[in-house]
């Protein structure tokens, strides 16, 4: 009988040669063979999971063996990318930026192995390395379907720099829920199944905004939270303000 760890294992594998094949790639630069190979590797992340809890296979060795295929495929591998297309024109910049890319991406993944068992599953705190990867291969792959080349590369030096930040931040984004039982959960999926219809359309125009989306609304999200937060505790400052001057008023 087949262990059942081995079926999500199998899409973890996959998911390792997907990104080492990327490294290979940018090298030989074929660069957008690079790009697609890091997209399937997000597929191929997407579904172990999913697949481990479904067939009763999740386990914590699971659990790292996944977080070192996305540090390799999500993380190193996208650094190598654009390292090798744009950022090795910078000189010593240029690998300041890629190692801090590798080292937020590294610090986000031990990160979520710790809070695994918490929140963590209910929504990502800082954003997710296969969600910091998947915009800077796609925003590439449209760059090449509308240009021809990579053009406006400050947009994609700007994004490594703001995903890294993002990766270690406490900016929370939702997670795919397992179950659709509750009005919330039924709606993502309906927006997820009608933005993978819509995308399968024109994959090469459509994936960058799909993820630059998702990630604005995690930004702004947080903004609101924020500034909803900070005006809740001003009214209630103020109020108890007005009942500690209402008891001098008294006395």
């Amino acid at each position: 009988m087949i262990n059942r760890a081995v079926i999500p294992g199998t899409f973890t594998m996959g998911n390792i040669v997907c990104g080492f094949l990327a490294i290979l790639s940018a090298f030989n630069g074929e660069i957008v063979d690079a790009c697609w190979l890091i997209v399937l590797a997000g597929f191929l992340d997407a579904l172990d999971g999913k697949v481990a809890r479904i067939s009763g296979g999740a386990s914590q060795f699971g659990v790292e063996l996944d977080s070192l295929a996305d540090f390799l495929s999500f993380g190193v591998a996208p650094a190598v990318l654009v390292h090798t297309i744009i950022l090795n024109y910078l000189g010593k910049l240029g690998w300041v930026i890629s190692i801090v890319y590798i080292m937020a991406a590294s610090y986000r993944l031990a990160r979520y192995n710790l809070l695994a068992d918490t929140d963590e599953k209910k929504d990502f705190l800082g954003l997710p390395v296969p969600m910091a990867a998947l915009p800077l291969v796609t925003y590439i792959i449209f760059s090449y379907k509308i240009w021809g080349s990579l053009q406006y590369s400050e947009i994609l030096i700007t994004m490594v720099i703001l995903f890294a930040f993002l990766m270690v931040s406490q900016v929370n984004y939702d997670a795919f829920p397992d179950k659709f039982e509750t009005p919330q959960a039924k709606r993502k999926l309906g927006l997820l199944l009608i933005s993978a219809i819509i995308i399968v359309i024109k994959p090469r125009l459509l994936l960058f905004p799909f993820f630059a989306l998702y990630i604005l609304y995690g930004i702004t999200h947080q903004v609101y939270v924020l500034l909803y937060t900070g005006v809740g505790k001003i009214s209630n400052n103020d109020n108890e303000r007005r009942k500690s001057d209402k008891r001098l008023d008294n006395e």
